[in-house]
């Protein structure tokens, strides 16, 4: 039996496929209509031509710099408004809400500066009178100042409404816990403050190469501008303050882990903080919390403290260090995220001026006539 042909077995079992479908059908399927509406052309609309000049190009009601100083007018109007209500003393609501005292003045005594109210003196939370020492007579008119600004007694048990009474009130208490023999609250707040060393500001650098720098780097690196700023502090405190010790960044060029100090500056710094007076420590506790560095902290407090005049002396020939430089250090990295993306209203801003306000009080606490 001869093989069959492969072309000849495909043509006979299409014959077969063929012969049994249904009589009507034809070899091809049927296409069905989907659409029921008639094909229309499309109409050409002739070209429109314009008469006469272009019109001007739109121009924005009022722009981004306008609304910003609208809307912080119209906080301006509501804080004074706020202000300038006072409570009612004939008919209030409770005994708080209303000022009990109608002057502020300061009396000089034998012990140092009363505020008055009237005739009585503002005390501090144990109950004593508020001392101001002689040479800090700029403090204690500030202090008279934060008292004359209330509105009604509720407003001196918030701290932040007299931040200058509540400071003054933290170096009475340590000055009294020194002569009571209590080393505790003075141990507590060296502790803090060398906490703070371990992961300073002015010591933590960025790493050499950011994925996140900017290409064309005109005036260098976030780390060339750290160290640009640190290197005069660190050197200042190393010959005059702590002379010796040695003070290295926190943070290698590409790791994220704080490296410890050597033990050495550790119990360096640590009994200079153990000799400060109550005043300066207590100052010295409000410009670490402020600026978040114990370094930067240290420098402004010698640069304006009456306990140290002697350093300035020996250091004559340098610029003065105050709360502009000192505010600068400590936001180094800060002011360079926001130079490159923008500020957050109402928050990077609220948190540059609440700075130096802090920085402002250290000086008013420490400095003396």
């Amino acid at each position: 039996m001869s093989a069959l042909n492969p072309a000849c077995l495909s043509r006979r079992a299409h014959q077969a496929r063929v012969s049994l479908r249904p009589p009507g059908l034809s070899s091809h399927r049927q296409r069905r209509r989907l659409r029921t509406t008639a094909v229309q052309p499309a109409t050409a609309i002739p070209k429109v031509i314009g008469i006469g000049p272009p019109p001007e190009p739109p121009v924005p009601v009022s722009s981004q710099y306008d609304d910003r100083f609208a809307r912080k007018r119209k906080q301006l109007d509501l804080l004074q408004k706020g202000q300038s209500i006072r409570p009612n003393p004939a008919r209030p609501a409770s005994a708080l809400q209303k000022r009990f005292w109608q002057e502020v003045s300061l009396r000089e005594t034998a012990d140092g500066f009363q505020v008055m109210l009237d005739s009585r003196p503002v005390r501090t939370a144990a109950k004593n009178v508020l001392l101001i020492p002689h040479n800090k007579h700029q403090l204690a008119a500030a202090i008279a100042l934060e008292w004359d600004l209330l509105v009604s007694s509720q407003q001196a048990l918030k701290q932040h409404y007299i931040p200058l009474t509540s400071l003054t009130n933290r170096a009475l208490e340590i000055h009294v816990a020194d002569e009571q023999g209590n080393s505790r609250l003075r141990q507590d707040l060296i502790r803090t403050a060398l906490r703070y060393l371990e992961t300073d500001t002015l010591l933590c650098w960025a790493p050499e190469t950011n994925m996140h720098d900017p290409a064309e780097k005109q005036n260098g690196s976030l780390r060339d501008r750290q160290m640009q700023i640190a290197q005069p502090i660190i050197t200042f405190l190393a010959q005059h303050v702590w002379p010796g010790v040695e003070l290295k960044p926190i943070l290698g060029t590409d790791s994220i882990i704080p490296e410890k100090q050597p033990q050495m500056t550790t119990e360096v710094i640590r009994g200079w903080l153990s000799g400060l007076p109550a005043w300066e420590l207590a100052g010295l506790e409000r410009g670490v919390l402020a600026s978040k560095s114990l370094l930067v902290a240290t420098r402004l407090l010698v640069e304006w403290s009456s306990e140290f005049s002697h350093l300035r002396e020996a250091s004559s020939g340098q610029a003065r260090f105050g709360i502009e430089e000192a505010a600068e250090a400590a936001s180094v990295e800060v002011r360079w995220q926001t130079g490159m993306w923008g500020e957050v209203e109402d928050t990077h801003d609220v948190e540059r001026e609440d700075m130096r306000r802090q920085l402002g009080s250290l000086i008013l606490l420490v400095h003396g006539s």
